[in-house]
């Protein structure tokens, strides 16, 4: 360190009126602001300008600081691009360690249910039409599919916002905002959240984690076009309309819910892994209410190029309703759909006090990676997330016997999934096994979502849905776990639903009917 500095005693210890010294620099601060052209406008407030100006204090303070003299400015080694190590000053005080008190477990419950989908705006109607065996794939029909691989799709014909989304809001969202929005207001009126229980809910204690895979291709497509013609000016809610975030926002604008708010993207698992966090807010205590759940819009010329040209897209467009098949030999891949998925979990006593209705109680989960390979599934991994979602969950594994299975209609994926449920949970045959993506087609991130809704559906009803197309199963499945072409009763005891995705990313949740303690 310097002989002569202004900052420390001769001893190398801070002085005791370097803090005024740093003060008396003040001005040259202020004229180095003013070389920078640096203007505090009128407009600013005086909270932003004492803020601005405490930030350049402490900045002053750090750079002028013995403690950053002595390690960095008189520090041969400390150059741009170097790590530098700055030692701070200790005292000789104990530390006193403050034990968090043991509280009782929180349980969570799914108090509402909210979707979109081909096959039913309203999840009685919905479950209905899939117990029924009913597809909801079609030919596309709201733009050109002329030139492109594929023609099909579970496409919403008859979707409107209406009396859920502003006219203007609307107008300038994304469908995926749009399905997103839609579905949550659904899943709170379906939970009994009026606006009137809404004023009186602790806002910052209610969250939302609603994913999106794929965000805003529509406006993504249309700003790409705009920005290819000099003459178009891009619209200006073009990025923030486009974001996968921006769904999750807008409700909690609308809502007022102040709690978390964020999305996950993991593609196919995007919902599940959105489900377990909301959960987790919910069990560590910072949130009573959260919805949660995915939103995709990917019957889009750019969703059907982009999975076309994997070639993971069904070719099957000539008989559509056939086209996804979980398990038969004849499939060939997945069909693209479109929908929302959005779940009320809440904490229990909190949805006891308030007199709600429960459909079950959220269990837990799991999620893992294969760490293996960016197409190609490994049993061990979703061996893995399953066996540790059993665990987290305190579930043994033959109380599970109810599967709805990720089975996306792939030759390798559904072979994959099926040997490593075997694996799990043996030949039980009080197993039942059922893919809901036979009739919905895969809705990307908000696949899993609409699969726990059938699942949670399930537990309510006594009724599990039907694999539709397994018309010829494939040599390496058990048709004695899996349900046949008509639905069957099932008294649920535990039901587990998966969901998996490329680059390996496996999630597993499970829900049961809601016993006492």
């Amino acid at each position: 360190m310097d002989k002569f500095s202004p900052y420390t005693t001769k001893k190398n210890q801070i002085s005791p009126n370097w803090l005024s010294t740093t003060l008396l620099e003040l001005p040259l601060i202020f004229l180095l602001l003013k070389k920078k052209r640096i203007i505090f406008h009128r407009s600013v407030s005086a909270m932003a300008a004492a803020s601005s100006l405490s930030s350049l204090l402490v900045s002053s303070m750090a750079l002028t600081s013995p403690i950053f003299q002595s390690n960095c400015l008189n520090n041969t080694t400390c150059k741009r691009g170097t790590t530098m190590a700055v030692s701070l000053q200790t005292t000789n005080k104990p530390v006193i360690h403050h034990e968090k008190p043991a509280n009782k477990r929180r349980r969570v419950v799914v108090t509402g249910i909210g979707l979109v989908t081909a096959l039913g705006e309203d999840p009685d109607v919905f479950y209905n039409n899939v117990l029924q065996g009913i597809s909801g794939i079609t030919e596309i029909e709201k733009f050109d599919t002329s030139q492109l691989p594929s023609k099909i799709g579970a496409e919403l014909k008859s979707f409107s916002p209406e009396g859920f989304v502003s006219s203007k809001l609307a107008m300038r969202a994304d469908n995926f905002m749009l399905y997103l929005i839609t579905a949550g207001k659904k899943a709170l009126a379906d939970g009994g959240i009026s606006d009137e229980v809404n004023g009186q809910l602790d806002k910052t204690r209610c969250g939302i984690i609603v994913g999106s895979a794929m965000g805003g291709l529509r406006i993504f497509y249309e700003w790409f076009e705009n920005m290819l013609i000099l003459s178009r000016r891009p619209n200006p809610f073009s990025v923030p309309m486009a974001g996968n975030n921006m769904g999750c926002a807008a409700l909690a604008i609308e809502l007022g819910w102040m709690g978390p708010n964020y999305i996950i993207n993991a593609a196919c698992a995007t919902s599940n892994h959105c489900i377990l966090s909301a959960a987790g807010h919910i069990t560590d205590g910072i949130t009573d209410m959260m919805l949660c759940g995915g939103s995709d819009a990917g019957v889009h010329p750019i969703g059907l190029a982009g999975f076309a040209s994997c070639k993971a897209l069904s070719k099957r467009d000539c008989d559509p309703t056939k086209a996804s098949c979980p398990w038969d030999t004849n499939r060939d891949g997945i069909v693209l759909g479109d929908g929302a998925g959005v779940l009320l979990l809440e904490e229990l006593e909190h949805a006891k006090r308030r007199g709600a209705r429960i459909y079950a109680e959220f269990l837990g989960g799991s999620s893992s990676a294969d760490a293996y390979h960016l197409t190609r599934p490994h049993p061990d991994g979703i061996v893995g997330c399953i066996e540790k979602a059993l665990a987290k969950a305190g579930v043994a594994r033959e109380d599970v016997n109810y599967i709805n299975a990720h089975a996306p209609s792939t030759q390798v994926g559904d072979l994959i999934e099926f040997a490593a449920l075997v694996r799990c949970f043996g030949n039980n045959m009080e197993l039942r096994i059922n893919s809901t993506k036979s009739m919905t087609g895969h809705l990307a991130g908000a696949t899993g979502a609409v699969d726990a809704i059938a699942t949670i559906k399930a537990i309510q009803t006594g009724w599990v849905h039907p694999n539709i197309n397994l018309d010829n199963p494939d040599k390496a499945v058990d048709m004695n776990l899996l349900v046949g072409s008509k639905k069957e009763r099932l008294n649920i005891k535990v039901a587990l639903s998966n969901s998996f995705t490329l680059g390996g990313q496996n999630s597993s949740i499970l829900f049961a009917p809601l016993h006492s303690e």
